[in-house]
């Protein structure tokens, strides 16, 4: 499971201007942890913001080849803290995007370009289910629950869900549970493709890392390649995708991760590539 939670006193105590997001570097992937345990790691404008900053280091930094998204506690979150999130709506919608973030839900223009790795337990309501449609990779324990919850609020999904979910899962599947606003188990995330492996509630983190690191240990170059490519099929179809493919192989033919892994090929061993 996710670190262990804090005491309830340790809780109690903590000040209200702490940071909301853990952010930790693990060789070539950076843990990013939501952090705000009290509230059920709900989502207030600083949470928002720090998230955001914490995904801009992901994608700039060339050291960083892979993320991980989790959430300290019991619980993965329980969406917006709309309290506070309501009150930073302006005419022009909801700017969560400090200088030198990136836009966790990318539905600004802007587009991730390092792989991300989920890891979920117990609730998952309306931004965590967002998140889990732009994470490339979701490892769900059997005690999540789900919800697209907005139109229970008045509200729509804003963070992608209107034209990820539906791509991700199916258009009777996403109706079925955004029109509606239920919860749904971790059983039904794995039927419909939003989660891509279910495991017990102790083992969500290390078998969330595990697979960050195995991601982390292929050709960074490659990796981010193969996920532009497939991104691109989805933005723009599959013949600007295919029209791609050839120059992109001829540029990867010729960085020294290419050279890496084609010698490690002839030798029968592991390459440990370097990202040039």
């Amino acid at each position: 499971m996710s670190p262990a939670s804090k005491s309830k006193a340790a809780i109690a105590a903590l000040p209200d201007d702490r940071p909301r997001v853990s952010v930790e570097r693990d060789g070539h992937v950076l843990l990013i942890g939501l952090d705000r345990e009290e509230k059920r790691n709900a989502a207030d404008l600083r949470m928002l913001r720090e998230l955001s900053l914490a995904f801009g280091l992901l994608d700039r930094d060339p050291d960083l080849w892979c993320g991980l998204v989790f959430a300290h506690g019991e619980h993965f979150t329980a969406g917006l803290d709309l309290g506070d999130v309501a009150r930073a709506v302006t005419a022009d919608g909801l700017d969560i995007v400090p200088e030198g973030g990136l836009h966790p839900w990318q539905v600004d223009g802007t587009q991730l370009t390092k792989p991300l790795v989920m890891a979920v337990q117990g609730t998952c309501l309306t931004l965590g289910v967002e998140l889990a449609l732009v994470s490339d990779i979701v490892i769900s324990a059997k005690n999540a629950r789900f919800g697209q919850m907005e139109v229970r609020r008045g509200i729509l999904p804003f963070g992608g869900a209107t034209t990820r979910f539906p791509a991700r899962v199916g258009w009777g599947n996403a109706m079925r549970w955004m029109l509606t606003g239920e919860t749904f188990d971790a059983k039904e995330a794995l039927r419909i493709g939003l989660v891509q492996e279910v495991v017990f509630n102790d083992q969500v983190y290390n078998r969330a890392i595990d697979i960050a690191h195995r991601v982390a240990a292929q050709a960074p170059l490659a990796v981010q390649a193969t996920l532009a490519n497939a991104k691109l099929a989805g933005r723009e179809g599959e013949e600007a995708a295919h029209a791609a493919l050839q120059g992109e192989l001829v540029r990867l033919m010729a960085t020294d991760d290419s050279k890496l892994g084609m010698t490690s090929f002839r030798n029968r061993g592991e390459a440990e590539f370097t990202g040039r």
